[in-house]
C-alpha cells in the first residue's frame, strides 16, 4: 500500500513540473504570468472524470461541500495544487526511522 501512495506521490509530482513548466513557458511567450488553473486543466484533460467526481462527492458529501471545498481548489493554480496533494501523499507514506538504528529488536 505505501509503494502506490509513493507512486501516486510521484506521479504527482512530475504533472506539477509538466504543469509549472507549461506555465513558464507560456508566460515567457506572451510576456505576463500566465497560470493555468487547476480546473482548466483537469477540463482539458479529461473532461468526463471532471463531471464524474462532481457528480460524487454532490452526492455524498452534499453540493455545498463541493461549492465550498472543490469550487475553491479548482481556481488555484495546476501546478500548486498538485504539487500540495504530492506533498499530502508523501506525508501519508512515509515511513519513521527507528531512533535506535536498524538493528535494534
Amino acid at each position: 500500500m505505501r509503494f502506490l501512495v509513493r507512486l501516486l506521490s510521484l506521479l504527482s509530482l512530475v504533472l506539477a513540473v509538466i504543469a509549472g513548466t507549461i506555465d513558464s513557458i507560456q508566460s515567457v511567450a506572451a510576456s505576463a504570468v500566465v497560470l493555468t488553473s487547476f480546473g482548466s486543466a483537469w477540463q482539458d484533460m479529461s473532461a468526463g472524470t471532471l463531471t464524474s467526481a462532481r457528480v460524487f462527492v454532490e452526492k455524498n458529501l452534499g453540493e455545498k461541500a463541493w461549492d465550498a471545498v472543490f469550487g475553491w481548489l479548482l481556481f488555484q493554480p495546476a501546478f500548486a495544487v498538485l504539487l500540495a496533494f504530492s506533498l499530502l501523499l508523501w506525508i501519508v507514506a512515509y515511513k519513521r526511522r527507528n531512533p535506535l538504528g536498524p538493528f535494534a529488536a
